[in-house]
């Protein structure tokens, strides 16, 4: 009950003695009782008490707030879905929600989005696939001199650099997009999944792209040497990356290429369309996100690194992550005789396709693409592959065939920002964002 009530129920309870006492009338003893609770003005003649009357308008004036705190809500949550161009499920959460459904704000945002929707129009243009490595994050630590240094130095990229690519890639209008949506999935009448072709139906002046993480298990990645380690849910259970500071201490945070990403759609929720994130790369030699998953002697709670890997990537298929097969070896799979790759990738799957789930994607290590009229590609999609991802520093090549999608996919480490920046003018300007701490 409202403090002031109580005071002014004991006040009432006073009045009756206070009128016998001072001779006063009922509505001076009221005001100066309302004055020294600090209700004046608050109730019928400064009672201090509720009328009838006054709790009905109360309890007016609170649902009627109630129930527009509950339309603004809703408004803006089918808002945010629209700025993912979710038109179409922005439209069926305002008609579903338990709102006024003839109220001018709800008749109007249903109407923008429809409009939205309708003109949105066929991409034909050249997608590209850009592939990206750890981050550095300290570069202090990375670039310290050591037999590592030069290594980190051409093969991955530092968190300074992925944020300004993020934002120039975003200035200049790209968004990503799902790599299923390159292709439509149709069951023949022998009951086989055929692939075809399909454009993305996207906004006017937007540019679609696919984004991908190379490899992510950090299993070369020196402790200390200022790198995330590992991947881990914090207690919302949002991905995050582990990385040591200079000061030895474990920092849980936005600190590698998912968290970071997340974070940069958190702010620019049109930079994805639909929910789009990207495709995580997994071999298995060194495990997965920095676990490893394998019984090993120097490794006492692998069982428990295999919850964990579970547990992140449930995490990340949910976000939107498409989770990909990198082969167990991490090894030229084009060198490799049919034997050899069929044991590799059943592996694979074995260990870090039990806690993945079945994927679709498979992506050959440094480019090496197995033949596209092969034993090995058929034995391949036989396994459930249907989206294959190669390499070529230049060019943006997809191809779709029944049984398969082919594309290529850019690599942005440090060696090829340095060496060969004007490969990556149409997306960024290198010299605008390659970090002055590199060697």
């Amino acid at each position: 009950m409202n403090r002031n009530l109580i005071r002014g129920f004991v006040c009432l309870w006073l009045l009756g003695g206070l009128l016998q006492v001072t001779g006063c009338s009922r509505s001076v003893i009221n005001y100066q009782i309302a004055e020294s609770i600090g209700t004046v003005g608050m109730y019928d003649n400064n009672e201090p008490v509720e009328s009838p009357q006054m709790k009905m308008e109360r309890e007016q004036a609170e649902s009627e707030a109630a129930i527009e705190a509950a339309m603004v809500e809703t408004l803006d949550q089918a808002d945010t879905l629209a700025k993912g161009y979710q038109y179409e499920e922005a439209i069926a959460f305002l008609q579903n929600a338990d709102i006024d459904q003839e109220d001018e704000r709800v008749q109007t945002a249903i109407a923008g989005y429809q409009t939205k929707m309708e003109q949105l129009y066929e991409y034909e243009g050249n997608i590209p696939h850009l592939s990206f490595p750890n981050l550095i994050v300290d570069t202090e630590l990375a670039f310290d001199g050591d037999g590592n240094a030069s290594t980190y130095d051409g093969v991955m990229i530092t968190l300074s650099e992925f944020e300004k690519i993020l934002q120039e890639l975003y200035n200049s209008g790209y968004f990503l997009i799902d790599i299923h949506s390159l292709a439509e999935e149709t069951v023949n009448e022998s009951g086989q999944t055929v692939l075809t072709s399909r454009n993305p139906v996207i906004p006017e002046g937007k540019k679609p792209m696919v984004l991908s993480i190379d490899n992510l298990n950090y299993g070369q990645i020196k402790n200390g040497d200022g790198i995330a380690t590992r991947l881990t849910l914090d207690q919302n259970g949002e991905v995050k990356a582990v990385y040591t500071d200079n000061g030895g201490h474990d920092v849980t945070g936005d600190y590698d290429v998912v968290p970071v990403l997340e974070a940069f759609i958190a702010e620019h929720p049109d930079f994805s369309f639909q929910g789009a994130r990207g495709i995580i790369g997994l071999s298995g030699k060194y495990g997965a996100f920095g676990y490893q998953v394998e019984e090993d002697d120097d490794v006492a709670d692998y069982s428990d690194n295999r919850k964990q890997v579970k547990a992140i990537a449930a995490a990340l298929v949910e976000d939107g992550w498409t989770l990909a097969c990198e082969s167990y070896s991490y090894d030229k799979l084009n060198e490799y005789s049919f034997d050899s790759l069929k044991e590799d990738i059943t592996h694979w799957e074995n260990t870090i396709g039990e806690l993945t789930g079945p994927v679709d994607t498979l992506i050959f290590p440094y480019g090496s693409e197995v033949d596209y009229a092969s034993e090995k590609l058929s034995w391949l999609t036989g396994e459930g592959f249907e989206y294959f991802i190669g390499l070529w520093p230049s060019d943006d090549y997809r191809e779709v065939q029944d049984e398969y999608m082919r594309q290529t996919r850019r690599m942005v480490n440090g060696y090829m920002l340095k060496n060969s920046p004007n490969l990556f003018s149409t997306f960024f300007s290198v010299s605008g964002i390659l970090d002055e701490e590199r060697p």
